[in-house]
């Protein structure tokens, strides 16, 4: 890769839960002293995954039900490269390059890949930071029932009650990074790049689900500043940080996007077309 890359990210969540903690009981995640909601990186890779295994023919490494050891040996296999448990560092080197060309989210977010079968570490050139929300959010409980029973025995007992959150409603933004030099060492491409934004624009159109339902989540927006060389012409804070979503005048609680406005100053873009960074608004 020829170019350095950091973008901005929107989406947002109408009466659903974006981001359930398991360790706070699944309500969705907040930050305690704003209320603003928060959204983990990872969330994002895992939709991000999911609409690659699912589009394309593309191996993915983190997948429901994966072995990693397994697939570390279908490095040492595929390279005759003996015995993984006797691995000198020269064999493990080119088992990571393997694992790079062979697994689209180790070339692109990187993996730790040093257990029992190792093939190294990967740092990846594609970081994402966690998402949070534009203003504080209400999580919503609703009860619910269940009038089945898992087990024989249980058939004559009351419903079973339950619990689901949801958040009404909140605008969401990330951040991206895109590392070129990293790219080089993992042979992340051009090509890569691009599912990658395509999967951004469509990380929750297969994503459904009863805590996720259709049309609950969508991507709103994604800005790429495109630098014209591996270093860049800006710091990333400075371009990411000028872009403002500012609540519309009157509107008090948002329910909507169109309760926002996503502004690009003027300055900026004058800013970044003397530079040589290139603006590109894919949604």
């Amino acid at each position: 890769m020829n170019n350095r890359y950091d973008f901005l990210y929107l989406f947002d969540c109408k009466d659903a839960n974006p981001n359930g903690d398991p360790d706070a009981g699944n309500l969705p995640r907040l930050d305690a002293e704003t209320g603003q909601g928060l959204t983990t990186d990872v969330m994002l890779k895992r939709k991000i995954r999911n609409f690659i295994q699912q589009t394309t023919d593309q191996n993915i490494y983190f997948k429901e039900f994966a072995v990693h050891n397994h697939q570390h040996e279908e490095a040492y296999k595929a390279l005759d490269l003996g015995d993984p448990q006797k691995a000198k560092r020269a064999e493990i080197n080119k088992a990571r390059e393997w694992m790079c060309q062979n697994f689209y989210d180790v070339r692109t977010f990187g993996a730790v890949m040093s257990t029992n079968i190792n093939c190294g570490q990967v740092r990846g050139p594609v970081q994402l930071s966690f998402g949070r929300s534009i203003d504080p959010i209400v999580s919503s409980e609703h009860a619910i029932t269940r009038t089945s029973v898992t087990n024989e025995k249980d058939i004559e007992k009351e419903r079973t009650m339950g619990r689901k959150f949801t958040v009404p409603y909140g605008l969401y933004k990330a951040q991206g990074f895109i590392n070129p030099f990293l790219a080089e060492q993992t042979g992340f491409s051009e090509d890569d790049l691009a599912l990658f934004f395509t999967a951004l624009e469509n990380a929750f159109q297969f994503d459904q689900s009863a805590a996720r339902p259709a049309g609950s989540m969508n991507p709103r927006a994604l800005i790429v500043f495109k630098h014209e060389n591996q270093l860049g012409q800006a710091p990333s804070a400075k371009l990411l940080e000028s872009v403002t979503v500012t609540r519309k005048e009157g509107v008090e609680t948002p329910r909507s996007f169109d309760d926002y406005t996503l502004t690009i100053p003027d300055d900026l873009r004058q800013f970044c077309q003397e530079n040589g960074i290139e603006i590109i608004e894919r949604i």
